[in-house]
């Protein structure tokens, strides 16, 4: 069987040869996507595009000559120097004739150029998020709806030579010989024998009884064939329920007056990434969008981005109505539970001890993971919230992050969600 793969190329390049090459340069690719994501919309996270890499990160190791000995060359176009001419010291401070103190500076040779790579969505997705996940993921009951895998479901007729049951075919073939009877090789072999020991000793007789028998064998043998069609089975597989995990993302966020526009776009392209994530990664994933100013509602996606709601700041509301709506649709024993805040750290005065009390007693002991983000002006060298004293007054309390420019939120995003051992071994180090 030959499979011909005819999927279209990028470029006209070859298949084979640039997958290849994604995997040679994976280190260097993640780090390009990665810088390439912080400057890029939001909305175009999910998109491909070209990343530009280093060409020393695509070099490939060679043999070359030593520094040391003596070597012989001829340099073409040569119309200036003989054999035993003595070259000058450029005149500039850099590797070039020109006056720079770069080391590109002249017409040194000191720059590289890059390398421009093209990647399809896909490449580009996969590249970004390969090393992120929800942490403890697996903790809380499995769901069997809606997910649906392939498994084992005995034996066919008929199939694809893929899945040729070699084992379950030669034991039908066994079977079959022996019920019919067959001709053992070595009960062959055995009569040959003695139809030449007969005609050794010019018996006759027993030769030509022994060539009868042997005949007859023979023509049982090729009556009965080794491997018939009818001994051939193929596996055979049909779809049946996978358990995959249920989980619910909840996303807060503050659109109080406190928070400029600055603000609410870190925090809105911080979820807008989270989003990116969760419909990449998961499939069974629900999530809730929550907005609170003094008041807090459950809206959808296009209400929680878009709209221009403002209003006093109240942090408990918001957490009383994830709570409200974990009690009525997610029971803890079924659910996976996640919650991610954005916020300024403005609050009321007096709502900070019913924050505690709700972070203590209702959320964080039904949460996996609680990620919360603090978003700031530029250059804002003042003190900690009054919601982070708060939440870091928690133990153990939720993963808590600052950012005050929008090429933090990429860095600080995978910090958050980070895969565990990766986060372990960066620890460590």
């Amino acid at each position: 069987m030959y499979v011909i793969d005819r999927r279209l190329n990028p470029s006209g390049k070859s298949l084979p040869n640039r997958q290849r090459f994604l995997r040679r340069a994976g280190k260097i690719l993640r780090e390009a996507v990665r810088n390439v994501s912080s400057s890029r919309p939001i909305r175009d996270v999910a998109e491909g595009g070209v990343v530009i890499i280093p060409a020393r990160g695509i070099d490939e190791p060679s043999f070359h000559t030593g520094s040391d000995g003596l070597h012989s060359r001829v340099l073409p176009g040569n119309k200036e120097f003989l054999e035993g001419d003595r070259i000058a010291r450029p005149s500039g401070q850099g590797s070039g004739k020109g006056k720079g103190s770069g080391s590109q500076s002249g017409s040194g040779g000191g720059g590289e150029d890059d390398f421009k790579v093209a990647l399809s969505a896909e490449e580009f997705l996969t590249l970004f998020l390969e090393d992120l996940e929800l942490p403890d993921l697996e903790r809380r009951k499995l769901s069997l709806t809606d997910s649906t895998g392939m498994r084992r479901a005995g034996y066919t007729r008929g199939g694809s030579p893929a899945n040729l049951a070699l084992t379950r075919t030669m034991r039908n073939a066994l079977s079959r010989r022996m019920a019919l009877k067959r001709p053992k090789p070595e009960e062959m072999a055995r009569l040959r024998e003695a139809l030449a020991e007969a005609e050794a000793r010019g018996d006759g007789t027993e030769s030509d009884l022994l060539r009868v028998e042997l005949a007859a064998l023979e023509l049982r043998t090729r009556s009965i064939p080794y491997i018939d069609p009818i001994d051939i089975r193929y596996r055979r597989f049909e779809p049946s329920p996978r358990p995959i995990a249920q989980a619910v993302m909840f996303c807060i966020m503050d659109v109080s007056g406190s928070m400029t526009e600055h603000m609410k776009d870190i925090a809105k392209r911080f979820f807008m990434l989270l989003y990116v994530f969760l419909e990449r990664r998961y499939n069974q994933v629900e999530i809730v969008f929550i907005r609170h100013t003094d008041e807090a509602k459950e809206v959808d996606e296009k209400t929680f981005f878009e709209s221009r709601e403002t209003g006093g700041t109240r942090v408990s509301s918001a957490l009383l109505e994830a709570s409200r709506i974990l009690d009525e649709r997610y029971p803890v024993a079924d659910w996976n539970i996640y919650i991610a805040q954005a916020s300024d750290g403005d609050n009321e005065t007096g709502d900070h001890e019913r924050v505690t009390a709700l972070m203590r007693d209702a959320l964080l002991p039904q949460c996996q993971y609680y990620a919360y983000l603090e978003v700031d002006e530029p250059h804002n060298d003042t003190p900690r919230s009054s919601l982070w004293k708060t939440y870091d007054n928690l133990q153990p309390g939720p993963s808590m992050r600052r950012v005050t420019t929008r090429q933090e939120i990429y860095p600080v995003f995978r910090d958050l969600f980070r895969r565990k051992s990766e986060a372990l071994e960066t620890t460590s180090r």
